[in-house]
């Protein structure tokens, strides 16, 4: 593990310096404890930045995710391309059918990714702690990212969920409601607060694994870039158009593992917030919508969410770099233990 210093300085070890050295206002740490250390000002401009790239991504993806959903929705043995539906939606609905839904998004991802951002911020920074040492924090670090995107991410669906339930059943029957509030209102009214949580297992084991998806991915293909690019530093320094690109072809193969990890949760959330799976309890409705989708249509509209999805979490991934030094944070921690070239070439 290398090590970067300056003139009768040490720095701290190479696997835990932040990330994007230069980019942002780095951490204060101190001589016993190389982990930065960040303040609640730092976790709420991660918060801020979070929120902020999650809202806007998920808001210009509306009308394909309005696609995806009605897709996933179509009765068995009935298969509609991406385009066909699109055409028909607009058809019946005008073009503004293809927005149905964008306030919950908007308001839903503005905490959801707020919370999954600074959570994964948070909950790194903690098991890296706890590791005690670099050396062990990297060695254990893919359950590092793991657990703490996993954490991250249940707290943030803990808040999502009602959200994205009026969401989906705006999207999933016309006319249901106006706007959010009166779709909440509205499920309130007819199924209790209990009705807003009815999709919270499916979601989670949707979100999870999605999270997982992106932020443990995400992290693999900058150590893959790192270790095959020995001027990478030197790239990020020179050029933004190097940075960017970094960030969003890293941030697309995150985007599409996270598709497709989570997307048969997505398939049975749409249905169950449509109302499916008769009745019982949450897993056993679940195993009902399971055992009527199959193994084939439970797969239904992948290839749209994976566009979908990739294009969502480059777009985050840079987004949340660029306002995150726009607003002066912290940049977060690395625990990548860097190739000898890439060390040498930062020496």
């Amino acid at each position: 593990m290398s090590t970067h210093t300056t003139a009768n300085t040490p720095a701290a070890p190479a696997s835990l310096r932040p990330t994007n050295p230069g980019k942002a206002a780095l951490p204060t740490s101190d001589s016993k404890n190389p982990v930065p250390t960040f303040t609640l000002t730092d976790y709420s401009k991660f918060l801020a930045a979070g929120g902020l790239c999650a809202t806007i991504t998920h808001g210009m993806m509306t009308p394909i995710d309005v696609v995806k959903t009605r897709i996933q929705l179509e009765p068995q043995g009935k298969k509609v391309g991406m385009l066909t539906m699109a055409r028909n939606i607009v058809a019946s609905e005008g073009t503004k059918g293809l927005l149905t839904g964008f306030g919950a998004t908007a308001v839903g991802y503005l905490v959801q990714g707020g919370l999954k951002f600074a959570g994964y911020e948070f909950w790194k920074r903690q098991f890296v702690i706890m590791a005690g040492d670099p050396e062990t924090a990297e060695k254990y670090r893919t359950a590092i990212y793991l657990t703490g995107a996993s954490i991250a991410e249940i707290f943030a669906t803990a808040a999502l969920t009602p959200l994205e339930a009026a969401r989906i059943r705006m999207v999933s029957q016309r006319g249901y409601a106006n706007n959010l509030m009166a779709a909440l209102t509205k499920m309130t009214a007819h199924e209790g607060v209990a009705g807003l949580y009815a999709g919270i297992i499916p979601i989670l084991c949707k979100q999870v694994p999605y999270a997982i998806g992106q932020f443990t991915t995400n992290e693999f293909m900058h150590e893959l870039v790192e270790k095959s690019l020995a001027d990478k530093k030197a790239l990020e320094q020179s050029s933004k158009a190097g940075e960017i690109g970094i960030q969003l072809g890293c941030g697309l193969v995150a985007g599409a593992v996270a598709a497709v990890l989570s997307h048969p949760a997505d398939t049975l959330l749409s249905k169950i917030n449509q109302g499916g799976g008769g009745s019982g309890g949450t897993f056993s409705r679940l195993a009902t919508l399971a055992k009527e989708t199959g193994p084939v249509r439970i797969w239904a509209g992948l290839g749209p969410r994976i566009l979908m999805t990739a294009g969502l979490v480059s777009g985050q991934f840079l987004l949340y770099a660029q306002i995150k030094t726009a607003l002066g944070a912290p940049a977060g921690i690395t625990i990548a233990k860097r190739s000898d070239s890439a060390a040498s070439s930062s020496n």
